[in-house]
């Protein structure tokens, strides 16, 4: 399947299933799950709950960062 028909199939899909698309792909960028990556994020997501939960950063809902995002990539930001 050419690369253009595949994204113009995921773009018709519903924006959480995009999302999944999306971290799957990047997940595996030489086919195989980098499982070194995988420990590693754990450890991020991880000490990130910790600071949330401890207060010390607010998290931004995900609507103004993907709004933020799309003023960037507009050249509006």
């Amino acid at each position: 399947m050419k690369v253009d028909k595949v994204i113009e199939e995921a773009t018709r899909l519903p924006e959480s299933d995009r999302i999944r698309l999306a971290e799957r792909v990047l997940a595996t960028p030489n086919g195989e799950p980098d499982e070194e990556a995988g420990e590693l994020w754990a450890r991020e997501i991880a000490r990130r709950s910790r600071e949330i939960e401890q207060g010390l950063v607010e998290p931004i809902p995900w609507s103004e960062v993907r709004e933020a995002a799309a003023r960037k990539a507009r050249g509006d930001a």
